[in-house]
């Protein structure tokens, strides 16, 4: 068959136009390859994340991070990142993340620009280059100036009110047939935690516990319920609910309890604030351990420090409550723990009726800060700086007892005492409040019902020690550092706001 066509040659005419393609191809991609070898790296710096981008912050948020697309070079990274309003803080590195963590909290209400611009690539600087990063701007915000109150005046009497400084708002948050007594935030800030009585009850010791939704959101992206939600948390039926406190973790809730039918039957019960896997409401639980008086949830949740005796013992709240964690025998009652739980602030009571400050630390360490001759009623550490703000008062009337309240701001390093306030005597009922970022206190300015003889309505607001409530003002103090403080003199602003303990959101 001479006009048979082979096989193989068919097939070789075909695939020739392929092969022709494929090394075209080759040769392109190799001579593009070298022409990017020979040019070298051109990829353009830049920020590939930015941690606090269009984010809600709190004084709990320390530090933010920066990482690169490529490895920069430090100190132009440093030299060039620019804060709008500017924030003071350190810089540490690990490979191409930045951290930069503030020296203290970041002021609320305020918004910020963070800017990045000519910082440089490492490996450009080391090969001569003037190659820059890609120009960068990120955005945060920190949380409202937010305070809560009860307040005084017709339509909010006895009610827990929310007001945001920072937006000039107001809600109500509880309704008209509770009257309010004690409260405290959660650390979210997403709910308060209140005892509270009926207005058909005028029994002070008739508080149950309830939690009410404030509305405000820690987070900017995160839903959050409506304000003013309500649920009991803890009934009175058999019990009074004397005092309570709240655990920094927002988990636990350690109450002073009383039984009902046994006047002489009283101690402390803990009890978680949710319910368990199994959805069972949650019950308190007796902690088994020696009566005692004032006490205080420590720093990490897992204990109470409580006047006991003749000391102050730090009791589990899980495990052999009669077996404390520790007790020291010379003080009598913790004002305050600083929020590492490295420090606190004790009280000593002397034979001399007079009272002792002192610096207690987990080194063992004992530092008298002061001696007053009358009380040491209310001491906050300051996480923005080693400064300790206590509420304190000083007897002026021996014949009378006549205490006189004023606030000081005691420098931890180095034990210097600046007098911040005097406020008019025999006002023992102030409280007073440390904002998150330091950068303000709160107290209020009861004023007494002066016919203490014509018989009271029962929805009567009484401070803790029963006198009756005619109204109260709030005023708020802007604070510096004390070595600022010196040479600026600052005064309190009465606020347009009428109740009395005054708390600040965290």
């Amino acid at each position: 068959m001479p006009n048979a066509q082979c096989p193989m040659t068919k097939s070789k005419a075909f695939i020739q136009p392929l092969d022709r393609i494929a090394i075209a191809l080759i040769l392109l991609l190799s001579v593009l390859i070298g022409l990017i070898m020979l040019q070298g790296d051109v990829v353009t710096a830049r920020v590939r994340d930015f941690t606090w981008q269009n984010q809600q912050i709190g004084a709990e948020d320390n530090s933010f991070t920066l990482t690169f697309s490529r490895p920069m070079e430090i100190k132009s990274v440093e030299d060039n990142l620019k804060i709008e309003p500017p924030l003071a803080g350190k810089f540490s590195w690990a490979g191409r993340r930045m951290v930069y963590t503030l020296v203290t909290p970041a002021p609320y209400g305020t918004n910020y620009k963070v800017q990045l611009q000519q910082a440089k690539d490492q490996f450009a600087e080391q090969e001569g280059k003037n190659r820059v990063i890609q120009p960068f701007v990120g955005s945060f915000r920190t949380r409202d100036r937010v305070i809560l109150y009860i307040g005084t005046d017709q339509q909010e009497q006895g009610r827990l009110v929310l007001y945001n400084l920072t937006q000039e708002q107001k809600r109500i948050l509880t309704p008209k047939d509770l009257i309010a007594m004690d409260f405290e935030s959660f650390p979210d800030g997403e709910k308060i935690l209140f005892s509270a009585r009926t207005t058909k009850n005028e029994d002070l010791l008739s508080a149950q516990l309830y939690t009410v939704t404030t509305g405000v959101s820690s987070k900017s992206a995160k839903e959050v319920e409506p304000a003013g939600k309500v649920d009991l948390i803890l009934d009175s039926k058999d019990y009074q609910n004397l005092k309570f406190d709240l655990s920094p973790d927002g988990q636990t809730i350690v109450i002073q309890r009383g039984n009902k039918t046994n006047p002489g039957d009283f101690g402390l019960w803990f009890m978680p604030v949710t319910s368990d896997e199994s959805g069972k409401k949650p019950t308190p639980k007796r902690l088994e351990s020696q009566p005692g008086g004032d006490f205080m949830i420590t720093p990490d949740s897992k204990a109470v420090a409580v006047a006991q005796g003749q000391g102050a013992a730090i009791i589990p709240l899980q495990g052999d409550a009669n077996k404390p964690l520790d007790f020291l025998p010379q003080f009598g009652l913790v004002q305050a723990f600083s929020k590492d739980g490295s420090q606190a602030a004790m009280v000593r009571f002397n034979t001399d009726y007079t009272r002792d400050l002192f610096l207690v630390t987990n080194q063992g360490v004992q530092k008298q800060l002061l001696k007053t001759t009358g009380s040491i009623l209310i001491c906050q550490f300051d996480i923005a700086s080693p400064t300790l703000y206590c509420l304190l008062t000083q007897l002026v009337s021996k014949e009378q007892y006549i205490e006189q309240p004023y606030v000081v701001a005691i420098d931890l390093k180095t034990g210097q005492q600046k007098p911040l306030l005097v406020l008019p005597p025999a006002q023992r009922n102030v409280q007073m409040s440390l904002s998150a970022d330091g950068l303000g206190l709160l107290f209020d300015q009861v004023v007494p019902q002066t016919n203490t003889t014509a018989s009271l309505p029962t929805n009567t607001l009484k401070t803790d020690d029963g006198d009756a409530i005619a109204t109260s003002s709030l005023w708020l103090m802007p604070l510096l550092p004390i070595g600022d403080a010196a040479t600026v003199e600052i005064r309190p602003e009465q606020l347009p706001l009428a109740g009395f303990r005054p708390r600040w959101l965290p």
